[in-house]
C-alpha cells in the first residue's frame, strides 16, 4: 500500500441509464466502449502522477529528516576519546616504543676476575643497563648494584655491538642500584624517563635487556601491581632485614635483565628490571625499582658516589623472628617483662651506640618514642625519618629494667 488510499485511483465506472436503449443499443455499447477506455487511460494517468507525486514527496520527507539530523551532528560538539585517540594499535605502539628505547639500553658485563698475566677474563656475570644521562663528553648509566658487585672490570655493549670500558661512579646496596659511565662519544640516544607513581594496573609495559646474553631482548606484558612492597635480605644470609617497594609485571624477566628498562608504550623508562620469584609453579613474577625512586638514587651517586645515610652502630637480631627464634635460655637470660615481646636485641655496639652506652643483650624497643619491634623497622626508621648528624632518643631494656639514651647519629662508613 502507497501513500493514498486505493479508493483514489479506482477503475470502477458506474453505466448510464438511456431510455432509448434498444435503437441506441449498439452506438450505447461502442460508445460506452469508447468512455470506458479514455476513461481507462485518465485513470492510468492519475495512477502514474500519484506515483510521482509519492515518490518527491518521499524523497522530500527523507532530506527533510536526514537533513535535520545531519544540521544537528553539524552542531554538537565533537568529543575525542583521548584514550581511544592514543591507543591506536596496541601492538604498532609497541612496535615503536620498542625503537625509541633500544639505542639506549645497553649491555653489561661484570668481569669478576681480571688475571693480566694469563689474560684471562671471567666473564661471570651479565647484565643490563639504561643510557639516562650525558654529561662532560660521559655518557651515564643505572643498572643494579648487584650486576656489577664484585666487578675487577667492567664493559659496556651498546646496541650498535660497540664494546666501551665502563667505570663505576657509585653504588648503593640497600636500594640496589649503581651508576657507570663510559666515554660519550657516540652515544646519541639517551633514554626518556616516565612518572612511575601514574602507572595504572593494567597497563601494557616492555622489558628490554640482556637476558641470558641474548642482547637486545624484547618481551612485554601487564602491570600486575604498582607498589608492592616485597622483604628481601642485603647480607644474602635468608633473615629479611629489609623491604624494596617495586613494579610488579608478568612481562618475562630473566637472568641479565637485572638492570635493563620496564618501558611505557610511549617509550619512557618506568622501572629498572631488579628481581624475578622462580620457583616451581611460580610464574609472571617479575619486578622493577620505580623510576622516580631510581633517579633520585642515581643522581645522588652521580654527584657524591654514595648514598649517605645515618649510623647507629648496632649489630642485632629480633627479639621476635619467625625464622630466627631465641632459644628459652637466651630469653631468660634478657630478664624481660613478660609484656615486653617486640624489639631488637643488641649483639654487639659500635662508634655511636658504644659512645652512648649500649651494649650486649640490651633490647631496643622505641626510637624517639616510636615503637623499634625488628632489625627492619630499626634501619628503616634510621634511613627514612633520620638525617646525619641528628640525636636520635632510644629506649631499652636492661636487666628486666627500662632506660633511655640518646645517640648522635653519623654518617654510614663504606662496606
Amino acid at each position: 500500500m502507497g501513500l493514498f488510499d486505493d479508493d483514489f485511483y479506482s477503475t470502477k465506472v458506474s453505466r448510464r441509464k438511456s431510455g432509448k436503449s434498444k435503437s441506441t443499443g449498439g452506438y450505447a455499447d461502442g460508445k460506452w466502449a469508447v468512455r470506458k477506455s479514455k476513461r481507462s487511460l485518465a485513470t492510468w494517468q492519475i495512477s502514474l502522477i500519484s506515483s510521482v507525486c509519492s515518490a518527491v514527496v518521499a524523497v522530500l520527507l527523507f532530506s527533510l529528516v536526514t537533513g535535520q539530523f545531519a544540521a544537528e551532528r553539524a552542531q554538537a560538539p565533537v568529543v575525542i576519546d583521548k584514550v581511544a585517540a592514543s591507543s591506536a594499535d596496541p601492538y604498532d605502539r609497541i612496535i615503536q616504543a620498542a625503537a625509541h628505547i633500544r639505542p639506549a639500553v645497553v649491555s653489561i658485563i661484570n668481569h669478576k676476575q681480571d688475571n693480566k698475566e694469563l689474560n684471562i677474563l671471567d666473564e661471570s656475570a651479565l647484565g643490563s643497563g639504561v643510557i639516562y644521562k650525558k654529561d662532560d663528553n660521559k655518557a651515564f648509566i643505572i643498572t643494579n648494584n648487584h650486576v656489577i658487585e664484585g666487578a675487577g672490570k667492567l664493559e659496556v655493549v651498546t646496541v650498535d655491538g660497540v664494546t666501551h670500558k665502563a667505570e663505576l661512579v657509585g653504588a648503593d646496596k640497600v636500594s640496589d642500584i649503581a651508576v657507570l659511565s663510559i666515554d660519550g662519544k657516540g652515544i646519541d640516544r639517551i633514554a626518556e624517563i616516565g612518572d612511575s607513581s601514574k602507572l595504572r594496573l593494567g597497563e601494557t609495559v616492555i622489558a628490554i635487556g640482556n637476558p641470558l646474553g641474548l642482547g637486545d631482548t624484547l618481551t612485554s606484558g601487564i602491570v600486575s601491581y604498582t607498589e608492592r612492597t616485597i622483604p628481601v635480605s642485603l647480607n644474602q644470609d635468608g633473615v629479611y632485614d629489609w623491604e624494596q617497594e617495586v613494579i610488579q609485571t608478568d612481562a618475562a624477566i630473566n637472568e641479565g635483565n637485572s638492570g635493563g628498562a620496564l618501558v611505557d608504550l610511549d617509550g619512557k623508562v618506568i622501572g629498572i628490571n631488579t628481581m624475578k620469584i622462580s620457583d616451581t609453579g611460580v610464574e609472571g613474577l617479575g619486578f622493577a625499582i620505580p623510576a622516580n625512586h631510581v633517579v633520585d638514587t642515581a643522581n645522588e651517586l652521580t654527584s657524591k658516589g654514595r648514598i649517605a645515610r645515618s649510623y647507629l652502630g648496632v649489630y642485632s637480631v629480633d627479639l621476635n623472628n619467625p625464622y630466627v627464634p631465641l632459644a628459652d635460655d637466651q630469653r631468660k637470660e634478657l630478664n624481660l617483662p613478660s609484656v615486653v615481646t617486640d624489639g631488637v636485641v643488641v649483639l654487639d655496639a659500635v662508634g655511636p651506640a658504644k659512645d652512648a652506652g649500649l651494649q650486649l643483650n640490651d633490647v631496643i624497643t622505641k626510637f624517639n618514642d616510636k615503637p623499634i619491634t625488628s632489625t627492619l623497622s630499626l634501619r628503616k626508621y634510621l634511613y627514612d625519618h633520620t638525617k646525619i648528624g641528628d640525636k636520635l632518643k632510644i629506649t631499652f631494656y636492661r636487666n628486666g629494667e627500662v632506660k633511655q639514651t640518646t645517640v648522635q647519629l653519623l654518617e654510614k662508613p663504606e662496606e
